[in-house]
């Protein structure tokens, strides 16, 4: 079931709708980054040209299939 939290973007909070697993990649990718969540949106939000919450899902997914996740076969 999906979670609704809020996150900071440019000082703003904004409410993000993810699946726990998808919150569970990005807190994994940002400590992998050494960096927040919140600045983890930030880029993606930064980037993005529709919807935040599937921009978050297509940027956790392709830094899965990068191998970033250390997810084997993907």
């Amino acid at each position: 079931m999906p979670v609704k939290r809020s996150v900071l973007i440019a000082g703003h909070p904004t409410s993000v709708t993810l699946e726990p697993e998808f919150w569970d990649a990005l807190k994994a990718l940002a400590l992998a980054e050494g960096t927040t969540i919140n600045a983890l949106v930030e880029r993606i939000d930064a980037a993005r040209s529709g919807n935040l919450s599937s921009a978050i899902r297509v940027w956790v997914l392709g830094r899965a299939r990068a191998g970033a996740l250390g997810a084997p076969g993907v």
